[in-house]
């Protein structure tokens, strides 16, 4: 290890789904890196060298499965009151500014949440913030670790600032000039019986070649925010803010690799339970209809016609499921999702978001999706 050269936890970056590590050379240097074997490793070290000597290279690992929490609190330096606590709907690892995320945590036990509360304000109080402050945590098998802590504000301050009603923002900014939060009469939590969920907004229809799987490396121009009574419907109402196709019937398609074959059974059985048709690769395929489903088999790309891409092209298909396992199958499945793309289809890279899709379609075929002011939710 390099003097000043540090090494932190990541976890497991499923949106591109192999366990490996990210590399990073900072400042001036290369660009983030995710490396899945020795080979790459010594490409990346060999040239982040050379473009950069002078610097360290930074080397993150992963966790396996791990749920990524954000916290937004404001500290005067003797109280600390969390603005919100959110829940990455993804599993953790990819940039925290292209996930999905829900306000309040959508599947956390209080138990948990109280541990993040009170780790949230010790770590302001010893720091000393005065101000925002924004920690990013993760979980895994009921331990917390910590990513990050920015004494600072971040991307979510507006979204929890609407979602509640509150003007962290404003609020801090008096911390800031000398007012105690007890003066300024903003002492308590928040607590909300609505759900907000935030989505990110991603260019890639507009550059040729690009891919849609997720990384360390944020990606997303924008955001949207659906808010509704459950997590479904808030849910449904971000993907349909991005301009993403919701289908209430049709076909869903499933490729996932190994690893994920087993909660693969519980979203194809939601997919199913909801009438619609099964579509998967021979692999998925097998293991869904030994589980007791109804599935049409399809060709992978590489395989020969008739294959899922020409499904895609012709319209045969309304949503996808598909996570990949290792450099070489996420370069075969790259015309698989460009395919998608330019269909405007509703893509699934992870386990998390795919169950959270199942539930949102259930709110959309119940016409359960409400539309209420803001103030008519905060009231609440």
């Amino acid at each position: 290890m390099v003097p000043g050269e540090f090494t932190s936890v990541i976890p497991y970056l499923t949106a591109s789904p192999l366990r490996g590590l990210i590399c990073a050379s900072y400042p001036g240097g290369r660009a983030m890196e995710i490396v899945y074997d020795k080979e790459r490793l010594e490409f990346y070290m060999k040239h982040a060298v050379q473009a950069s000597p002078e610097h360290p290279v930074l080397i993150d690992d992963f966790l396996n499965n791990a749920i990524e929490v954000d916290v937004d609190a404001v500290c005067d330096g003797d109280i600390v009151v969390i603005g919100g606590i959110m829940e990455h709907i993804e599993e953790a690892g990819i940039h925290s500014g292209d996930s999905a995320c829900s306000l309040p945590p959508f599947s956390l036990d209080e138990s948990m949440i109280e541990k993040i509360r009170t780790q949230t304000k010790a770590l302001a109080l010893e720091l000393n913030v005065i101000g925002l402050i924004n920690i990013q945590f993760a979980i895994q098998e009921n331990n917390i670790y910590v990513l990050e802590v920015n004494p600072r504000a971040s991307r979510t301050i507006p979204f929890i600032s609407k979602a509640t009603g509150i003007p962290l923002a404003k609020i801090a900014a008096r911390v800031m000039s000398g007012k105690s939060l007890k003066k300024i009469g903003f002492v308590d939590e928040k607590k909300i019986t609505h759900v907000a969920v935030k989505e990110s907004v991603f260019p890639f229809i507009k550059f040729s070649g690009v891919d849609v799987l997720l990384g360390p490396e944020m990606k997303s121009t924008g955001e949207v925010m659906g808010i509704g009574n459950t997590f479904g419907g808030a849910f449904a109402k971000a993907q349909l803010s991005t301009g993403i196709k919701l289908p209430k019937s049709g076909t869903v398609f499933i490729s996932v690799k190994d690893a994920d074959k087993n909660v693969a059974v519980k979203i194809a059985k939601g997919f199913s339970d909801l009438g619609y048709n099964l579509l998967a690769t021979k692999g998925t395929a097998s293991h869904l209809t030994n589980e007791g489903l109804k599935v049409t088999t399809i060709n992978k790309y590489k395989e020969g016609s008739p294959h899922i891409v020409e499904a895609i092209e012709n319209g045969e298909v309304d949503c996808i499921v598909n996570t990949t396992f290792g450099k070489q199958a996420i370069e075969d499945s790259f015309s698989l999702r460009r395919a998608s793309l330019s269909k405007n289809l509703s893509y699934c890279t992870t386990m998390a978001g795919a169950l959270a899709l199942v539930d949102g379609l259930s709110t959309l075929q119940k016409n359960e999706i409400d539309v209420k002011t803001l103030q008519e939710y905060r009231e609440a």
